[in-house]
């Protein structure tokens, strides 16, 4: 293969890692390599690393990806076993829990010692690695991607030694991700935290997000004269197009898949079902990293309602619930609508089931929802508008779908094009 076309990837996350933000790099890796180019993946060794979720079906779509594994020094492991038991189950995800003195103590001493994350002790095993990969081998190309964002501190130390074009990928925001909010950082931590960013996006050759609009100005500011391209998640074309499944004849099927936490509007549909629920036989499915506490708060709640949570479930499985939805549910979480677009939102699109999403009507994710012939976007406050869709979706369940508009620039082997055309040609 032309060494002119190497091109060396930081990620933290990757298989056996699980959840959605592992699947970026790793289906543009895989396409990446369909399409002439040979992706080096640096990341951390799993027995070492602090995932809280692992998806093992994902190894098969990288067995035949370069990667290379290395050690790690972190605390959220250690934090994990203390406050759950577990080396996985009590890693923070999108919410930082402060209710206990325990959790505010560990949320001050992980917003203000461990900058920018509890993960930067990851940063000198992937620099060693990657001096090595880039002594002995010519990448014209080096790709850090975050969260962790210390990932990024690793790519500024490379930027330096080697020349090597470095593009700076934000999966999320950095310094203004919604959960900082209750790191009870200091001003000075912010300040320093801040100073990274700034040093980051100034120095790489380019940034890339998920989503643009707001995101990009804000981060313009920031770095005035730095190139900001967005590029989505998408979905896996293959994998969507192979799966045959269709909802159920007897109930309306309600699902939602992912990561819930008391961030995100739910409650809203909770009202919305207590309108419902005498007059239908309801059925709802969730998948994800779910807390208890939120599934019997759901429970308690929606008595006449069939609740099925399905636990963790790898994305095959994922997609397959997906498909036998009449109604694909979706929350933004509180103070993100202008943060990201989550690739699970673009295989609820690809699926072609009817999507109600709770969050702000005038975002980039509402834009995008709204193209779809039977999806919308509504404030969590408009019950009336909610319980009215929900009413016409169970109402024509039997013929309605989902039909958007040129879906296959979406797929995840179009956006990798976009990748090569807009950052590495």
């Amino acid at each position: 293969m032309d060494s002119q076309k190497k091109i060396l990837i930081l990620s933290y996350y990757w298989p056996p890692s699980g959840g959605s933000g592992v699947q970026r790099w790793m289906y543009f890796a895989r396409h990446l390599q369909r399409l002439g180019w040979e992706p080096i993946v640096i990341t951390v060794d799993e027995k070492q690393a602090s995932y809280p979720l692992i998806d093992l079906s994902l190894l098969d779509e990288v067995n035949k990806i370069r990667v290379i594994k290395t050690s790690t020094r972190e605390p959220l492991r250690l934090y994990s076993w203390l406050s759950s038991g577990s080396a996985q189950e009590g890693i923070p995800q999108a919410e930082v829990p402060t209710k206990s003195i325990f959790g505010k103590f560990a949320a001050y001493v992980r917003g203000n010692f461990f900058i920018p994350d509890a993960r930067k002790g990851w940063m000198p095993f992937a620099i060693k690695a990657a001096q090595k990969v880039l002594t002995e081998e010519n990448i014209s190309h080096l790709i850090t991607t975050g969260p962790p964002h210390s990932t990024h501190l690793a790519g500024l130390q490379l930027r330096d030694q080697f020349e090597i074009k470095w593009w700076v990928d934000f999966r999320d925001p950095w310094t203004d991700i919604f959960y900082n909010k209750q790191m009870q950082r200091t001003q000075s931590s912010q300040a320093k935290d801040t100073q990274l960013e700034k040093n980051v996006l100034q120095k790489a050759n380019g940034v890339i997000t998920t989503v643009g609009g707001d995101l990009h100005r804000s981060l313009k500011q920031k770095a005035p004269n730095q190139r900001f391209i967005a590029i989505a998640n998408g979905f896996d074309a293959e994998l969507m197009v192979g799966i045959k499944s269709d909802p159920p004849e007897d109930v309306f099927h309600i699902v939602y898949t992912g990561l819930l936490t008391h961030q995100q509007s739910y409650p809203s549909i909770i009202k919305a079902l207590q309108n419902l629920e005498g007059n239908y036989l309801i059925r709802f499915s969730l998948a994800g990293n779910i807390p208890k506490q939120i599934i019997e708060e759901i429970r308690a709640a929606l008595p006449k309602v069939e609740l099925i949570y399905h636990g963790y479930l790898n994305h095959k499985e994922a997609i397959i619930l997906m498909k036998r939805a009449h109604l694909l549910l979706n929350f933004i979480f509180e103070g993100a609508n202008t943060q990201m677009i989550s690739g699970k939102l673009l295989e609820y699109i690809a699926s072609q089931r009817p999507i109600l999403s709770l969050g702000a009507t005038n975002s980039e994710a509402a834009k995008l929802i709204e193209k779809g012939s039977c999806a919308i976007m509504l404030n969590s406050n408009d019950l009336e508008g909610i319980t009215s869709f929900i009413n016409r979706i169970i109402e024509q369940k039997e013929t309605l779908f989902n039909g958007f508009p040129e879906i296959e620039k979406w797929s995840r082997e179009s956006l990798t094009k976009d990748l090569i055309k807009k950052c590495l040609d």
